[in-house]
């Protein structure tokens, strides 16, 4: 790692556990999203990376949603959560466990608004229970379909299932939104070749109803964003 990584790197950890004690703090769902654009905003900053977003006025800014989106990097919540920063939506993440318990984002994924989600267990009740007592209180849920980073050449990986079966549990519809630039790839020139001025676009689509039988989810995303 040259000096640039690492100062980045040193940054990140500070603000992020600074954060996650801050959220620990934080006595409502609007205070929290408040947090996490204010934490996303400075990373993004430090990043010198602009989000620009398109389509979002098709979302009821005080709708609640099971938001959908793709995945390629470390900064995506980052960039989802200042792509929302104009609405009232606040969404809790769905999280692996091994990011959960992480020694790194663990104490601000777990204060800053998850469920956990453990593929291990072989009952999915607690994580179901969870998402119910957190859309009781207002919250969207904010998911990555493709399950964890997409690595591959291709700019989408295959969906995992049961994604849907949360929106059709919960009669939730469906936000699908798109991070249409290469974002692990922007993450590299900001940090490897200290580019400025750099851009991510993102897209909001068209909300799915949960009942919507027509196509599978994701044949419903590619259609929408292609």
């Amino acid at each position: 790692m040259n000096l640039k990584q690492v100062s980045i790197a040193l940054y990140s950890l500070y603000l992020t556990n600074k954060y996650g004690l801050k959220f620990k703090r934080a006595k409502s769902n609007i205070e929290k999203k408040k947090l996490r654009y204010e934490y996303g905003n400075l990373i993004l900053s430090k990043l010198n990376i602009e989000v620009v977003v398109s389509g979002l006025e098709k979302v009821d800014s005080d709708g609640q949603y099971l938001l959908l989106s793709n995945h390629r990097s470390i900064i995506d919540p980052c960039i989802i959560e200042v792509a929302l920063k104009d609405t009232n939506i606040f969404g809790l993440w769905v999280a692996k466990k091994e990011l959960y318990y992480s020694f790194f984002f663990g104490l601000f994924v777990r204060n800053g608004g998850a469920i956990l989600l453990d593929r291990s267990s072989q009952k999915m009740s607690k994580f179901f229970n969870g998402i119910k007592a957190g859309l009781k209180t207002g919250a969207s849920i904010f998911i990555f379909p493709e399950g964890t980073r997409n690595k591959q050449d291709t700019d989408l990986a295959e969906f995992k299932e049961g994604t849907q079966i949360i929106a059709i549990k919960n009669k939730l519809p469906m936000l699908p939104v798109y991070i249409k630039t290469n974002s692990n790839e922007i993450l590299h020139r900001a940090i490897n070749k200290r580019e400025k001025n750099l851009r991510i676009e993102v897209e909001f689509g068209d909300v799915i109803d949960s009942g919507d039988r027509t196509m599978t989810l994701e044949q419903a995303y590619i259609k929408m964003f292609t």
